[in-house]
């Protein structure tokens, strides 16, 4: 069993059609999974929903996704600019009834059996909610604490848009971040600085018997493809996202 795992194309087709390609390119995959925020954000919301029925593969819900449909803000932490209100009207206004019919049937958690002890389990942020935050950097005490209830499994989530990998406890299960297909970005960047990265990351996990193993994978993308793309659509405040590529 090989399952690629893709999460957070934020309507960046550019990158995800790279990665389709990578994927082509090498070993065959048996399964995708998306770990959500597929459609929110960048210049092509609809032909990632249209790329994702073709691909005909399960999705979670992430929390951009939830907020597309809904403008429930779910993260008290974290209120939505009006920069991010007007990129939603407008991706709303790009999207059909059927393409938010679509987003609608995203899945909270997805389950893959592995083998006959393990099972893959996938989400947004952590199990318990897309709004969640696992990051490199959290003490192990803690990350232990929020996944206590399922660390029976193998845990995939997105959301930090960094690729990441740590154990759980002393056992044989682990957690990945697969990181952003769509919107790669190092979380150690100086004060006043934000740039998007010119590459899309996912990873292939594989399962053979007891023996399993993880690749990530980095794959470039046409930069000056995604900005002209930008120039030519009517999204709102094209220039700042433009900007946030080298």
């Amino acid at each position: 069993m090989r399952i690629a795992v893709i999460s957070d194309m934020h309507g960046n087709l550019v990158a995800f059609d790279a990665v389709l390609a990578d994927l082509t390119a090498h070993e065959a995959v048996d399964r995708v999974v998306c770990l959500g925020d597929a459609i929110q954000g960048g210049p092509q919301p609809a032909d990632c929903v249209q790329r994702l029925r073709e691909l005909d593969c399960p999705v979670v819900m992430g929390n951009a996704d939830a907020w597309l449909l809904t403008g429930e803000e779910t993260d008290p932490e974290r209120p939505a600019s009006q920069e991010l209100i007007d990129v939603r009207a407008w991706s709303l206004s790009q999207l059909s009834d059927a393409d938010k019919a679509f987003i609608g049937t995203f899945q909270p958690t997805i389950t893959f059996p592995l083998n006959d002890k393990l099972n893959l389990l996938c989400f947004h942020g952590t199990p318990q909610s897309f709004d969640q935050l696992i990051l490199p950097n959290m003490p192990q005490d803690e990350f232990e604490a929020m996944i206590k209830d399922y660390a029976a499994n193998i845990l995939t989530g997105g959301h930090t848009h960094t690729q990441q990998l740590r154990r759980i406890g002393a056992g044989h299960t682990f957690f990945f971040n697969p990181g952003s297909v769509g919107r790669a970005f190092s979380h150690n960047q100086p004060a006043g600085q934000f740039l998007y990265d010119p590459w899309a990351d996912y990873a292939v996990l594989s399962a053979e018997g007891d023996r399993l193993s993880l690749e990530f994978r980095r794959v470039p993308f046409d930069v000056e493809q995604v900005k002209q793309i930008y120039r030519a659509s009517s999204r709102p405040h094209s220039d700042v996202a433009i900007s946030q590529y080298a």
